[in-house]
């Protein structure tokens, strides 16, 4: 007997061999057949779909979910339009804390206030409370004077770290802006976050996940480093997963600077990596541990990529690196050898090319067959450097709504020749390069169904095509966000596609994303999202829409073969 069966449904499968059908039959988590395998079935639960379109489990392959949870019981800056909103928005939070208590505040946006907020302003709007406005891109955050003199930066007691800025003015005095890795100023005053809070953070992001139909995401950096919240995160997940709150599978990225020199036999080519050895893998289908994450360059937004030529109206150039050239790609080999798939952050067209000739170094010492290093963001990629992501089997993680979140800024400090090549995504293809979805959350908006409609539309917030020759087709969209993003974890085999043997990750949608004219699919309803056979979201509501005979598998609730025989 079938624990779940679909009915009456429009299901795309993303599968080649079958791409649609109108059954679906689930047990013990897995699909186990479509149509006529399953139509005459029992079932202990069955759901009418009355027409409703399913398709796979979304993925995101690269977000910051700690960050966004956290975020969520931030002040929200985003809407500001100019820096005296932003005051304004400092000023309200500040009348309803007490006088030492931080303002913690993010995604606010240069290119959109028209510079940045300053620290006398904050200063002024806070009454002196300790502010910290962190930027939309994470790579950089405002500060006000008191987090300064807290730091060290205002009595000289500290200095920017390696790879980092403390902006100053003409007269030589900080401004509040701290760019790159001179944010450790700050974080060193609140970090480490402890684990039942940052627990609490992945449960609130989780919840909202599941409502927009993502059933697998890639963490892209956990414990030290520029975006980690503890060096023991990992651990705030693995409690996130025991109180039932973490309703997607994870795979988490592990920053390069948890990587620290490693005692192991000489045959074992483990010189460097994280305690025990542990790489790549180590985990199970719900939480596992993913690529080795390094950062090479800076933001596209905030104008700190590696680029080989000077942004438009910026007097820098060449290359913007977190590190030495050198010691990054040695980090590279060194996690290579070690047995990690490695995520390299690279934005800038420089820094594409460091991350690129560092794979090709690691496979020449070390060859390894169909690893699958990623370029995270692969933000600007030059027409001669394309082939060389298919000859490396690498893949570019870029994220579609950078588009139309942050691309009028973008394409105004690259210039119209620069722009064709941003985010890319039509001419990897071409060439035979899989690009799986993702969205940087919280970025841009981390919706899967709006970052398959700026796939298939690359329309700016002014409404103008940026590159539209990468435009794809919402079929080749749809694809990136499910049978691509999970091939790009080494995944294919179990998920990706609703195929028979494969876990039962699906969605159900209220029309068809390939079908639907492409302004609306962003605007889909997500009636319901399941990861292994149990309704993960929607279970109060799916009924308002379909018929449900039986009890509905929900997260956490026995299934019914234990039922039958606990």
């Amino acid at each position: 007997m079938l624990d779940l069966k679909l009915r009456n449904a429009r299901i795309r499968t993303v599968d080649d061999d079958r791409p649609h059908a109108r059954t679906l039959g689930v047990l013990h988590g897995r699909v186990v057949g479509l149509d006529e395998d399953v139509e005459d079935l029992p079932s202990h639960t069955v759901l009418d779909c009355r027409g409703a379109v399913v398709v796979p489990g979304f993925g995101d392959a690269h977000n910051h979910m700690a960050w966004f949870g956290q975020s969520l019981g931030e002040l929200d800056l985003e809407p500001a339009a100019t820096v005296e909103e932003v005051y304004d928005a400092v000023a309200r939070r500040a009348a309803a804390l007490p006088a030492d208590a931080w303002i913690v505040g993010s995604g606010y946006d240069d290119t959109v206030l028209g510079a940045h907020p300053h620290r006398d302003g904050l200063d002024r709007a806070a009454g002196g409370r300790p502010v910290w406005l962190k930027h939309r891109s994470g790579h950089m955050c405002t500060v006000s004077s008191r987090v300064l003199h807290l730091a060290g930066v205002l009595d000289g007691r500290a200095d920017a770290p390696e790879g980092g800025a403390v902006v100053r003015d003409a007269d030589g005095a900080p401004t509040g802006l701290l760019q790159e890795r001179a944010q450790e100023l700050v974080t060193a005053l609140v970090m480490p976050y402890p684990v039942d809070g940052l627990a609490d953070a992945l449960g609130r992001a989780s919840a909202v996940y599941a409502a927009e139909g993502l059933t697998h995401v890639v963490e892209a950096g956990i414990g030290l480093g520029l975006i980690g919240r503890s060096p023991v995160e990992a651990a705030a997940y693995q409690l996130a997963r025991e109180r039932g709150t973490l309703l997607n599978r994870v795979e988490l990225m592990v920053a390069a600077d948890n990587m620290h020199p490693l005692r192991a036999h000489a045959d074992d080519s483990i010189a460097t990596g994280i305690d025990l050895g542990l790489r790549t893998g180590f985990g199970d289908d719900r939480l596992r541990i993913g690529p080795m994450k390094i950062w090479l360059d800076g933001s596209l937004i905030g104008r700190t990529a590696a680029v080989s030529e000077p942004f438009c109206g910026h007097a820098h150039g060449g290359a913007v690196l977190q590190d030495d050239p050198g010691r990054m790609r040695r980090l590279v080999v060194d996690a290579h050898r070690a047995g990690w798939r490695v995520a390299a952050h690279a934005i800038g067209d420089s820094a594409v090319d460091l991350a690129l000739d560092a794979f090709a170094e690691a496979q020449r010492l070390a060859p390894r067959a169909d690893v699958r290093h990623r370029v995270e963001h692969s933000g600007v990629v030059r027409p001669d450097q394309l082939d060389r992501y298919a000859e490396l089997g690498a893949v570019p993680v870029p994220q579609p709504r950078f588009l139309n979140a942050v691309g009028d800024g973008m394409a105004r400090s690259l210039g119209p020749e620069r722009t064709r090549w941003m985010y890319r995504h039509r001419s990897f293809l071409d060439r035979g390069v899989r690009v799986p979805g993702s969205s940087d959350r919280p970025v841009a908006p981390g919706a899967p169904l709006l970052g398959m409609q700026s796939m298939v539309e690359r329309l700016s917030r002014d409404g103008v095509v940026l590159a539209p020759d990468e435009r794809v087709s919402a079929g080749q969209a749809l694809r990136a966000y499910t049978i691509d993003a999970a091939w790009a974890s080494h995944d294919e085999h179990r998920r990706g596609s609703i195929t028979p043997g494969k876990y039962a990750d699906f969605v159900l949608l209220s029309d068809d994303p390939v079908t639907v004219g492409s302004g609306r699919i962003g605007a889909l309803d997500v009636l319901a999202t399941f990861v292994e056979g149990e309704c993960v979201h929607g279970s109060g509501t799916l009924g308002d829409v379909t018929a449900v005979t039986g009890p509905l598998p929900t997260a956490g609730s026995p299934r019914p073969h234990a039922r039958r025989h606990g």
